[in-house]
């Protein structure tokens, strides 16, 4: 069977850039370090995307509220686009720009973390998010394709992806949503032992 060199090609493009990807394991660990310190003290993640990155946002706070490998308590995690009727009747009322910004006014408290996750980094409705979480005293998070590009700017911190598409990126911010996930675990297992095997947290 022949297998075309577009296909093939694809499998190329990811490794070479998972090669520079993995320079990035350090964010992704403090990132998950970071968060089981917010979680586990009863805030919340927010996370949001537009189409594909939408679907990852999803699986993040899923990987949360649910498990990743292992069994643990869940933790409070909300994907902003999840919500149909609310983002139906933002959108409506208000604009699209507006669609996420007035999600995390509501939701986002002090010391919460928001995560963006953007293949261009220009998405006119993480912006305002962005600007309303920082408002917000929200800490921002963003993943984004290659840098500089706005959302990088104007986020407190970010993972840019060095890939040539937006397919290897968005594949690669798979591989960071599971690496965050991984780093949380690690941490939450460290407070376990260093609070003589307590699991409860908030």
């Amino acid at each position: 069977m022949t297998v075309h060199p577009p296909v093939v090609g694809h499998c190329d493009e990811l490794q070479d850039a998972l090669g520079a990807f993995r320079a990035s394991a350090h964010v992704t660990e403090r990132w998950g370090e970071q968060l089981a310190a917010v979680l586990c003290g009863g805030g919340r993640l927010l996370a949001a995307g537009n189409g594909g990155s939408a679907a990852q946002a999803q699986h993040l706070t899923a990987e949360l509220v649910g498990r990743y490998r292992t069994d643990r308590p869940p933790f409070s995690a909300i994907a902003l686009h999840a919500d149909t009727s609310s983002t139906t009747a933002i959108a409506n009322d208000y604009g699209v720009d507006e669609l996420f910004a007035r999600q995390v006014r509501a939701h986002g408290r002090p010391g919460d973390v928001l995560m963006l996750l953007s293949t261009s980094g220009a998405s006119a409705n993480l912006l305002s998010a962005a600007d309303a979480a920082r408002a917000a005293g929200v800490r921002v998070w963003a993943l984004t394709g290659p840098a500089p590009n706005p959302l990088m700017a104007g986020s407190d911190e970010s993972l840019c992806v060095e890939a040539p598409t937006a397919a290897t990126v968005q594949e690669l911010h798979l591989v960071a949503v599971h690496m965050v996930c991984a780093a949380f675990d690690a941490a939450l297992e460290r407070r376990v032992d260093g609070y003589g095997g307590d699991r409860s947290h908030g």
